[in-house]
């Protein structure tokens, strides 16, 4: 394991203490909706299955380009960004998503749920960096924006 800092960054050590914390809980949470959208795709049974299957690989995506983001910010705040699997499960902010086939109302109800969670991590991580770097702010604004779209999206689908 690396001990030195190779990468140098423009904000205070305290500015760069609470973006990199919001920046890292922000990896973790997208890495595990990533991870959890995927079980599903491949479990998802039930009438609408085609288009929950789709859905989902949507959601894979556009979380996956958020996770690539929010690490290389890290990076570039000279912050290690750390998306190990161990990590991921010890402090992802997620629900969580079950084993086997799973009907395609109960993934709708599952996605929200997941949604919802890293939605209400992301928009407290809004409020801490506001001050502390308004450009990571910015950036956490852009995936709160693309996922509370998906999140009414997916809970349109449960009425």
């Amino acid at each position: 394991m690396a001990t030195n800092t190779p990468i140098t960054s423009t904000l205070t050590e305290e500015q760069k203490s609470v973006t990199g914390k919001a920046l890292q809980d922000t990896l973790v949470d997208l890495i595990d909706l990533s991870l959890i959208a995927k079980q599903a795709h491949w479990n998802v049974v039930g009438r609408q299955f085609r288009s929950v299957h789709l859905e989902l690989d949507e959601l894979v995506s556009v979380a996956r380009e958020f996770t690539d983001a929010a690490a290389e910010r890290a990076t570039a705040i000279g912050v290690s960004p750390d998306g190990r699997a161990e990590t991921v499960a010890k402090t992802a902010n997620t629900k969580g998503f079950g084993e086997g086939w799973t009907q395609d109302s109960d993934v709708v109800t599952a996605v929200i749920d997941n949604l919802q969670s890293v939605i209400g991590g992301l928009r407290e991580r809004v409020q801490a960096t506001e001050s502390a770097d308004p450009v990571t702010q910015d950036l956490l604004i852009e995936i709160v924006s693309k996922l509370e779209q998906l999140h009414w999206m997916w809970q349109a689908q449960s009425v």
